[in-house]
């Protein structure tokens, strides 16, 4: 028995070794002139991409519920009840939580091409769809990838502290213009025929797998990373076995268990867990605003004596030319949040986001139901979910990832929104339930009701309990509470 332990242990050391001399030999290796900049690249694509599997199930939301759930539920509860069966799919959750912080022990590069794949392969799986189960697999496949965002974590670790929040904006409003793509395929492809809407789905998959392609090719290794895991491998059995406990978790090499752990007893954390948790209560405003765009513009054809089925093809052009605005809202406030946070500072920043998605959306709505300008939709419906997403990123992305060691961050960045669900569970049931007792048409003023006040909540607990992260160094952060 002894024997085998030892010849485990000289298996273990030996692997050990040859991964530490690939490591320093990949970190020695100069980068190439330019290099940032073509990273910078490919990462955009992979934002597109990513951003497209995030809104194109929203942004077509009610096309697919009078295709696939509407012959089966009735048009009236279509996408209410398509939104009770993807609950479905968030069995994925559970799974995604114990995948992304292997990139804490395996590196940031192959999980950035896996993620990409996975996305990609989820969106084809719901273009070949004819039915509900392939349509709730594809779904389940790009719920499980979409969170990862490592394309997130290699800006964050790649670019300069004085201008990390601007890259990030920069990239990330960069990604939400991509989203035009959604829009022009509705119209280019799917016109007024929803029975076309297959074909939107399967050109941003095809985008997917080529990114993949050229991430396997052309991106390295972060440098945090890379040192972060040989100062580990050059550990000694005994600084290993301390880093596990509890005193040592700031220098684990990630996993679930730790990063609970290291964020429960983290002051800064654990606030910014709770205060992100009320914030996502506003992750309302994105899930049925194209429903709601829908339902607004079909009304008019509705008091014709029309029911909804019959209208709805008629309120599809309307709905596609405010999505065309829909990303160029958006953008504006991914932009624009970097560089405030930057000169501001992240907390200011975060207020001032929550406030616009609160203000625009309301606008969006009364405009909605008013037949106003499309345009002028489509741009509050953008300006509505991009600064909720901009102030989500601030607190539950960049803030997080100030305050938490290179070792650990990717594995904290994944429990982090695990938990703050936690505060978003009971909202997000709640509207569930609301829209399959009251209906689609009720889907606005459901999403105004329970996005507001938590997101009040949510920045004002940021704003007292938490400390400002502008301007760290993230290759010196240790974890320990100041």
């Amino acid at each position: 028995m002894a024997n085998q332990e030892d010849e485990k242990l000289e298996k273990r050391r030996q692997k050990e070794k040859r991964e530490l001399a690939r490591l320093e030999m990949e970190l020695a290796r100069p980068q190439k002139a330019g290099y940032l900049y073509y990273l910078i690249f490919i990462l955009c694509i992979i934002y597109i991409t990513d951003e497209v599997a995030t809104q194109i199930g929203t942004q077509m939301q009610s096309v697919i519920a009078q295709s696939l759930f509407a012959p089966i539920f009735g048009a009236d509860v279509a996408v209410a009840r398509m939104g009770a069966l993807g609950m479905i799919t968030m069995i994925g959750t559970p799974l995604s939580i114990m995948y992304k912080p292997l990139s804490d022990r395996y590196g940031r590069r192959i999980f950035l091409i896996i993620n990409t794949l996975g996305m990609g392969a989820g969106l084809f799986f719901i273009s070949i769809s004819t039915g509900i189960p392939v349509y709730l697999l594809g779904t389940f496949l790009i719920g499980f990838f979409i969170p990862h965002d490592v394309q997130a974590v290699y800006i964050l670790e790649s670019v300069s502290s004085k201008w990390r929040a601007s890259f990030y904006s920069g990239i990330k409003a960069v990604a939400t213009l991509g989203m035009i793509l959604i829009p022009l395929l509705r119209q280019q492809v799917m016109g007024t025929d929803i029975t076309k809407w297959r074909g939107v789905y399967l050109i941003p998959a095809i985008v997917a797998a080529a990114v993949s392609v050229l991430a396997l090719f052309a991106v390295r290794e972060t440098i945090p990373y890379l040192k972060k895991r040989i100062e580990y491998l050059h550990l000694s059995d005994e600084a290993r076995t301390s880093a596990k406990s509890e005193k040592g978790a700031e220098q684990a090499q990630g996993g679930v268990i730790p990063a609970i752990r290291f964020v429960m007893r983290h002051k800064q954390l654990k606030w910014l867990l709770i205060g992100g948790g009320f914030i996502m209560w506003g992750i309302a405003i994105t899930m049925y605003y194209e429903t709601t765009m829908t339902y607004g513009y079909a009304a008019q054809f509705m008091k014709t004596g029309m029911d909804f089925e019959q209208a709805s093809p008629f309120a599809l052009p309307f709905v596609t030319q405010a999505l065309f605005m829909f990303p160029i809202g958006s953008a504006f406030f991914q932009l624009i949040q970097g560089f405030i946070a930057d000169k501001l500072g992240r907390k200011p920043t975060i207020i001032i986001m929550c406030a616009c998605a609160i203000s625009c959306f309301t606008t969006f709505y009364i405009g909605a139901n008013n037949n106003w300008n499309p345009y002028v939709v489509g741009l509050l419906c953008g300006s509505a979910i991009g600064s909720y997403w901009a102030a989500l990123d601030l607190a539950g992305g960049i803030m997080c990832s100030e305050s938490t060691p290179t070792n650990m961050r990717a594995s904290v960045l994944t429990v982090q929104p695990f938990l703050s669900g936690v505060f978003c569970s009971v909202a997000l049931i709640g509207a569930l339930i609301a829209i399959n007792v009251l209906g689609d048409a009720f889907s606005g003023i459901i999403s105004i009701v329970i996005a507001i006040p938590g997101m009040l909540v949510g920045m004002l607990v940021i704003l007292l309990k938490t400390r400002e992260t502008k301007g760290v160094n993230m290759d010196e952060i240790t974890g320990r509470e100041e």
